[in-house]
Parts: structure tokens; C-alpha cells; sequence
């Protein structure tokens, strides 16, 4: 009895030195992520990876949209893949295909023609965390190449190129609110005519997310200046959990001028792969 006594004792005691070696472990790898600050992020112009991006993370979207457009309606579908490299890279690659219905037969001559719009590639550096201050400021780059409809592609494929550099700078108020600025200019050149024209986007957004969730509701301000016109949509939205690793944006779109669209919507599916993801907020 004694005998058994003093081994249940010893495997015992194994048992709680591999425990503490484990935990650890994991105090350890946990001290070595670099500093991250908890941002949400805008559903309708989403970020390259999240700001102060860790290695190993990457994430799926699946975006539909519709856009009136007054004669004719406007479907958008895209599919993105980002991921974090090294820590506080985050690169992208996105494919946004735009297709479109009349309203009327008299619209036809108006309706643009569908197409893979282009091929998108972006990278993002987050140059400061401040987790006393809870802000995170982060310089980016997209390069849009912008393609031929369906009805002529490749003849030729690439159309025009757009460059658009930009800065985001996000600061969180306590622990729920989340505030982010994302701005920078457009350059979109063509090549048929040898021309660019440029435009300036500034992106404002408010969030309040949910205690002890990654769900939040807020509103994007999309504001955009070109030769002098000023237009804005704002995008009420909100997101939802739906597994530990899967979320739904939902976004409503509400420009103060309907000169050239009027109501809009959009859903995001976001999946994060199995591997190392954000902590929760």
C-alpha cells in the first residue's frame, strides 16, 4: 500500500512539473509578441491586416455588395487573402469583380460593361504602438492594376495602373470606443490616353465594441475629393461573431449627394485560418 501511496505521489508531482514547464512556455512565447493595440477596424475600406500586425496571422474575406446607381444597379464581389509575414507587415491580395443589371432598356446605353475591375496588391508597416496612449499609426501602399472588361480581355489586359499610398492613424478611447483615420491620395493612370488623374480620400470611422466580444456597431464617413467635388457616403455597420474564427460585417451605405448612386449594402465574411490570431477584444 505504501508502495502504491508513493507512486501516485511521484507521477503526481510529474504531473505538476510538466504543467508549470508548459505555462511557462507559454508566459515566455507570449513575452516575446511584440506590443499590439486593439483597434476595430471598417468594414467597407478594411486595413491591411490588423494594425501592429504578429507574424503568422492572415485572414479570408468574401465581400458581395449592391449599389443603385440610378439607371442601373451595381453588384460588387471580391475576394482578399491577407497575412503578416514578419511582425508588423501585413500584405494583401485582393480580386474585385463588378457586375451589372438595368433598370430600364432605355439605361442600356449608360450600364457599364462586367469585369474582374483588377488586381489589387498592398502592403501595410505599422511604424508605432503606443499602448499607454492606445494609439497605432501605420503607412500602406496599393497598387491597383486596373484591367478590360469581359467583352474585351486582354485586348489589352491591363488598362490603367493606380497608386495610392496612404496613413492610418487609430487611437482606442477606454476599452470600447475606437476611433481611425485612413487617408492618402489616388493616382490612376491610363494608358490608352497618357494621362492621371488624381484623387484624395479620407476615411473616418467610429466604433463602440461590445465588452468582452468582437462584435461592434459604428459608422465609416467615405470622403472623397476630385477636381474640386466633394462626395461622401456614410456607411453605418455593424459586426458579429459567428464562430471562434469566422465573423459577418454588415454595412448600409447613405450618400448626402444621390447625383450618381442612391442606397447601397455590403457583407463581409472574415474567416481566420487555424494558426495565430488577435486577441480578443
Amino acid at each position: 500500500m505504501n508502495n502504491k501511496i508513493l507512486m501516485l505521489l511521484v507521477a503526481a508531482c510529474a504531473l505538476v512539473n510538466t504543467l508549470n514547464a508548459q505555462t511557462e512556455k507559454t508566459s515566455q512565447d507570449t513575452a516575446k509578441l511584440p506590443p499590439k493595440v486593439l483597434h476595430a477596424e471598417p468594414l467597407y475600406i478594411d486595413l491591411i491586416r490588423d494594425l501592429g500586425a504578429r507574424k503568422g496571422e492572415k485572414e479570408w474575406n468574401v465581400g458581395f455588395g449592391l449599389t443603385d446607381k440610378l439607371n442601373y444597379d451595381n453588384y460588387e464581389f471580391l475576394v482578399e487573402y491577407e497575412w503578416a509575414p514578419v511582425n508588423r507587415l501585413g500584405l494583401e491580395v485582393e480580386l474585385p469583380f463588378t457586375f451589372y443589371s438595368t433598370v430600364s432598356p432605355a439605361s442600356d446605353l449608360q450600364q457599364p460593361a462586367n469585369k474582374l475591375e483588377s488586381l489589387k496588391v498592398a502592403a501595410q508597416w505599422t511604424f508605432m504602438v503606443n499602448e499607454k496612449a492606445a494609439t497605432s499609426m501605420a503607412f500602406g501602399y496599393i497598387n491597383e492594376f486596373v484591367l478590360s472588361d469581359f467583352g474585351s480581355f486582354g485586348r489589352p489586359l491591363i488598362t490603367a495602373n493606380v497608386f495610392n499610398p496612404f496613413l492610418v492613424v487609430a487611437k482606442r478611447w477606454g476599452h470600447n470606443f475606437h476611433t481611425l483615420i485612413y487617408t492618402g491620395p489616388m493616382v490612376e493612370y491610363t494608358y490608352e490616353h497618357n494621362k492621371a488623374h488624381t484623387s484624395y480620400d479620407i476615411n473616418t470611422n467610429i466604433h463602440y465594441m461590445i465588452p468582452n466580444t468582437r462584435n461592434f456597431v459604428g459608422i465609416e464617413f467615405n470622403k472623397t475629393i476630385y477636381n474640386n467635388d466633394f462626395q461622401m457616403v456614410m456607411r453605418p455597420q455593424m459586426r458579429v461573431s459567428i464562430a471562434h474564427d469566422l465573423m459577418v460585417g454588415i454595412v448600409a451605405g447613405i450618400p448626402i449627394s444621390k447625383e450618381s448612386e442612391r442606397l447601397s449594402s455590403f457583407i463581409r465574411l472574415i474567416w481566420e485560418p487555424k494558426g495565430r490570431k488577435s486577441p480578443k477584444y
